[in-house]
């Protein structure tokens, strides 16, 4: 299987995908799993691309999905350089690798002679990271009509990750910003960028329990054109987690007080925006498809890396749709390497292929169903 899934992964991860341009790499997704064999080739109305590898009963549907978009701007170059072990560029373990594994599944299920009795709903979905807020996904769940028995969310990286859960999340943007009337001459003016740092410093020291985990992810913050100018606009974005929606709420409201004293004292408008909730929930750990997972993990000598997750659950466990999140191979983020582009390695794929096999075998034959 070498040569087609690394094919794959060239033709698919070499095409641009930024948030809400996504539709060049879904044409080439779609040119990919139409190659591999799967049927019904098509975009929705949001944009996502799909396919099903039909089954022989063809009763139930299992939803095999990942992100079609990066966090690349409009203009990167993407391309993919080949080391003797591993593959470098960017995103590939987020989610180049995972749209490849997709588009050869045929090809390997053929290979194999394996026929699922459940039809498979491959799926690549737009519009998820950062503000497309899993919108993709979202509106498939809510509009297609095709009821999901089980969900599998693939990710490229890492190898063993067993996802069965979600933690609570905000996705929170902070804005500072000069008023029009701001005295640019005054010796000593800061511009937006203290005022933002007295936030962040702030911030930092609400108290997080462990128990509900409980934590802040600052994940990016720009503001200021040159070393010269006072900075007018400054932005942090960031993340709350917890395992509790009461503890979210009450981090909220902590991070508002603290934007409007600022705004009050500093004389800069400050903009809290919660632009995205979502709730905790997910599998117990003693669900059969947990164990099933844990149990084919084994076989293939993998330790289950068993953890809460923040991103794509949670639309599907809204809807009460048994899922799990998988990786698919390792990665390494290496010193000398750009922010946006990692290695992963060539050789753990093909366990990380069987192990997607075993799972899709272990539904198809009732074994992950709640008895």
């Amino acid at each position: 299987m070498q040569d087609i899934v690394l094919a794959n992964l060239v033709a698919i991860g070499e095409v641009p995908a930024p948030y809400r341009h996504e539709e060049s790499r879904v044409r080439m997704m779609l040119e990919r799993f139409s190659e591999c064999g799967l049927q019904s080739c098509s975009t929705d109305t949001t944009g996502n691309g799909m396919a099903i590898l039909p089954g022989t009963a063809g009763t139930d549907n299992i939803l095999l999905f990942s992100n079609v978009d990066t966090l690349a701007d409009e203009h990167t170059e993407t391309s993919l350089a080949f080391r003797k072990e591993e593959i470098v560029g960017p995103f590939i373990g987020d989610n180049s690798m995972a749209l490849a594994a997709m588009a050869s599944l045929p090809i390997l299920l053929e290979r194999l002679h394996i026929r699922l009795k459940t039809n498979i709903i491959v799926m690549g979905a737009v519009r998820m990271l950062g503000h497309g807020n899993l919108e993709g996904l979202s509106r498939f769940i809510n509009n297609s009509g095709m009821p999901i028995r089980y969900g599998l969310s693939l990710e490229g990286v890492q190898l063993g990750r067993l996802n069965y859960a979600c933690l609570g999340q905000l996705l929170c943007d902070i804005t500072v910003r000069l008023p029009e009337d701001y005295n640019w001459v005054q010796f000593g003016a800061t511009g937006a960028i203290v005022p933002m740092n007295d936030i962040i410093s702030r911030i930092n020291k609400i108290p997080l329990p462990r128990r509900p985990l409980t934590t802040i992810v600052f994940g990016m913050i720009r503001g200021g054109v040159s070393y010269r100018n006072i900075a007018r606009e400054t932005m942090l974005s960031f993340e709350v987690r917890s395992e509790s929606a009461d503890l979210l709420n009450q981090v909220a409201q902590q991070i508002e007080d603290i934007t409007e004293d600022v705004a009050a004292n500093s004389g800069v408008t400050v903009k809290f925006d919660i632009f995205a909730r979502r709730a905790p929930g997910g599998l117990d750990i003693a669900h059969p498809f947990v164990k099933q997972t844990r149990a084919i993990h084994t076989a293939l000598g993998l330790q289950s890396q068993l953890y809460a997750t923040t991103f794509a659950l949670t639309s599907l466990i809204e809807k009460k749709i048994p899922s799990l999140v998988l990786g698919l191979t390792t990665g390494t983020r290496y010193d000398d390497l750009p922010e946006m582009e990692e290695a992963v390695a060539i050789e753990p794929m093909w366990t990380g292929l069987a192990q997607l096999v075993g799972i899709l075998l272990a539904i198809d034959g009732g074994y992950c169903d709640v008895v």
